[in-house]
């Protein structure tokens, strides 16, 4: 007689769930028992790692932290490579290298390669998958392959207050002033102005502020509003709640009052 092929379906499934259970288990664990801190910096020893920032676990390539200072309450996330130097092992001088100011967020699977100076300024926001390197292959001889070229190097400046959307690249020799959006997939090079939006590639200004005209050309969508002073997490998803209540419950049918 054939075997019931669900006859052991039942605690298969249960081990299964066991399994899946632990494993997730075990991630979260290494999630943070991985992350690094200036607390808890395992094998990394940065110039400086600011109070309340966290490098998250896994991290991406880490090297040259001598020269690397990192600023208060950072978020640094998965899989970023920070690097000082062209490669480990190398004495790179007196002065930092690469240095993020304080509230700098770095998304998941971004680079900064500082081989020359890179300066990112405080509370500049990054989106996942931003590169941005202070080195580019140079190709003046056509006779040798690009990548045994040496390249060339030119210090990297992005201003306070930026944010910078997912897959954004900033190029050798660019400086980015205070509170600049940078779009997503955007290349940036050369010199970007304070309180402006740049798309494309290369990266061109769409959008400027002006101290007495506004943004120009005007912005599409009214400004968010902002939260009141004060306000709890309790109360805001009470309001979540009630607005979700309102809308399941739809507007009252004609003719239903009483």
């Amino acid at each position: 007689m054939p075997r019931n092929r669900n006859t052991f379906s039942l605690p298969a499934l249960w081990c299964r769930r066991a399994l899946t259970r632990a494993v997730h288990r075990g991630w979260r664990w290494a999630q943070r028992a991985g992350s690094v801190t200036a607390e808890h910096p395992g094998r990394l020893r940065f110039r400086r790692l600011g109070h309340g920032t966290r490098l998250a676990f896994p991290q991406g390539t880490v090297f040259g932290e001598p020269w690397i200072e990192v600023g208060d309450h950072c978020i640094i996330g998965e899989r970023v490579t920070l690097t000082a130097g062209m490669m480990p092992g190398l004495d790179l001088g007196a002065e930092p290298i690469l240095t993020l100011g304080d509230g700098v967020v770095l998304g998941r699977g971004s680079h900064v390669i500082a081989d020359t100076r890179v300066s990112i300024g405080s509370d500049t926001y990054c989106g996942p998958y931003v590169y941005i390197t202070s080195t580019n292959h140079s190709y003046d001889d056509p006779r040798q392959p690009v990548g045994k070229q040496w390249p060339r190097t030119e210090p990297v400046e992005i201003g306070p207050g930026c944010w910078l959307g997912t897959g954004a690249v900033v190029l050798p020799g660019a400086r980015l002033g205070r509170n600049v959006v940078v779009a997503a997939g955007a290349v940036v090079r050369g010199e970007v102005p304070d309180h402006c939006v740049v798309a494309g590639a290369p990266a061109r200004v769409v959008r400027s502020w002006d101290p007495v005209d506004g943004w120009r050309p005007p912005l599409r969508t009214p400004a968010p509003v902002p939260l009141p002073d004060g306000i709890t997490p309790e109360q805001l998803l009470a309001l979540a709640e009630l607005e979700k209540s309102q809308e399941s419950d739809g507007p009252e049918a004609p003719g239903s009052g009483g």
